[in-house]
């Protein structure tokens, strides 16, 4: 039986730090609105113990206190005028009124985004909103808030149709996906789901997700037709059929493999442990990668070409011995390991995927592993601790439609309720070919608006539109 390799630290730069995070009481947001609130000596209290005369101000202290009100429902009312000529007695013209996300329905964009957000982002299930809503006076029913998320899905449906035609360009795709219960018609859940996630590379910003009713083939490969490039995803055999035809090339998951060799220790802790430097030392050179590229050619300095050309290079020179290496020691390890141990599983995993898993170092563009879309899961799997299951399948396509709005807008960066209020307030009046326009990595917050605007007027008056 072979001895494994020693055991060697991972190779970290010198000079290298890792970054502590600060203490202490951080500084307060600028754009939070300040209300001074004065505390000021009495009449009495400003009168000078010795001479009786009243003391002068010299300065005032300043300290900050963060407090909070809770958020509160207004009713808008649409005033239209109506004007008629005096002098034909007729011609009678009235104000039009703008599109509503939900025509002759009752709620604004406001009050749609917030919905959304508690539900998707905050993982607030309906009927927890219900309770919410009829706390503050508004006996609003989980189903009607249920019909309120179909109907902005379907309103936002041109938009995530071209955010996943748009994703189909991208030289890179992350896939995975996670199951989902959905309930049948008897009100029963019966049925299982699969919610799929498919995220864009650098130059496609969006986060898409599609549901289907089973983890067959037909889902990813009906996605992803058409598409020519790199697909990042764990080795489930559905991805199989989609290389074939050599348009879409498999990228492996060194954090999949990864998992197979920490769960190996129970059985043979050596030889484990071993694998796992390996891994540790691949992780380092990442973690440099990511170093040398923040001092020589940061995100706001340089276009992604050249940060791939960095990891290209320090890929082909450090990590290729070690995956070398790797698989030297692989191949002497399997005859001592028996093939349905943990151990044995974990090599037959490697070497099987061997192509896709070293591929990685063979482009700039590329990842070391899937966690990406395992990061997208977790949010998801959060959620469905919270909301526990989809109504129907049209219900997982809603869920779909949201989730990939919401996710994209988080992505770039944008306050989901914030970019949700005023794309549902635009889109229903929007032209088919200004769609783009409000794409996440596009969109831009509008103009901060009059308070009598956003929050309604507060002196009885009503606002002119």
């Amino acid at each position: 039986m072979l001895l494994p390799p020693p055991i060697r630290p991972p190779e970290v730069p010198a000079g290298t730090k890792k970054k502590q995070r600060g203490h202490g009481r951080r500084e307060l947001p600028k754009n939070l609105p300040r209300v001074p609130v004065v505390h000021d000596l009495t009449e009495a209290e400003r009168r000078c113990p010795e001479c009786g005369e009243t003391r002068a101000q010299i300065s005032t202290e300043r300290s900050e206190q963060l407090d909070y009100k809770p958020a509160s429902l207004l009713v808008v009312e649409h005033v239209r005028c109506t004007y008629a000529c005096p002098h034909c007695e007729g011609q009678v013209v009235t104000a039009g009124k703008p599109a509503q996300p939900i025509p002759k329905g009752l709620p604004g964009p406001g009050l749609l985004a917030h919905v959304i957000t508690d539900k998707d982002v905050d993982h607030i299930p309906l009927h927890r909103q219900e309770g919410r809503l009829a706390r503050q006076g508004v006996e609003i029913s989980r189903s009607t808030l249920c019909d309120w998320m179909g109907s902005a899905a379907k309103l936002l449906e041109p938009l995530y149709n071209l955010m996943k035609t748009l994703i189909l360009l991208s030289g890179t795709i992350h896939t995975d996906d996670t199951t989902v219960k959905v309930r049948d018609s008897e009100r029963k859940i019966k049925r299982t789901g699969r919610l799929w996630f498919y995220g864009g590379d650098p130059t496609q910003r969006f986060n898409v997700f599609d549901f289907t009713m089973s983890r067959s083939r037909d889902g990813p490969r009906d996605f992803l037709k058409g598409y020519q490039g790199y697909l990042q995803a764990d080795a489930f055999g559905g991805y199989d059929g989609i290389y074939t035809d050599g348009h879409v090339v498999e990228v492996g998951c060194n954090a999949h493999a990864r998992r197979k060799f920490i769960e190996a220790p129970k059985t043979d802790l050596a030889r484990a442990t071993a694998a796992l430097t390996f891994y540790r030392e691949l992780y380092a050179i990442e973690r440099a990668i990511k170093e040398q590229i923040a001092k020589t050619a940061p995100e706001d300095k340089a276009d992604e070409s050249e940060r791939a050309a960095i990891r290209l290079r320090i890929r082909q020179e450090k990590a290729v011995p070690v995956l070398e290496r790797f698989r030297e020691w692989l191949e002497a390890q399997k005859p001592d390991a028996l093939p349905k141990s943990p151990f044995g599983i974990a090599i037959g995993y490697v070497q099987n995927n061997w192509e896709a898993l070293t591929r990685y170092t063979t482009s700039g563009y590329l990842s070391i592993d899937n966690n990406v879309s395992e990061q997208r899961m977790k949010t998801i799997a959060i959620g469905r601790k919270n909301w526990l299951f989809t109504g129907s399948e049209n219900g997982g396509k809603t869920m779909a439609v949201l989730f990939s709005v919401v996710s994209s807008c988080q992505r770039n960066g944008h306050d989901p309720f914030a970019y949700l209020r005023d794309v549902l307030a635009r889109i229903p009046d929007l032209p088919k070919e200004r769609l783009a326009e409000l794409l996440p990595d596009r969109w831009s917050p509008p103009q901060a608006a009059d308070a009598t605007t956003a929050e309604g007027p507060d002196n009885g008056s009503a606002p002119t539109v």
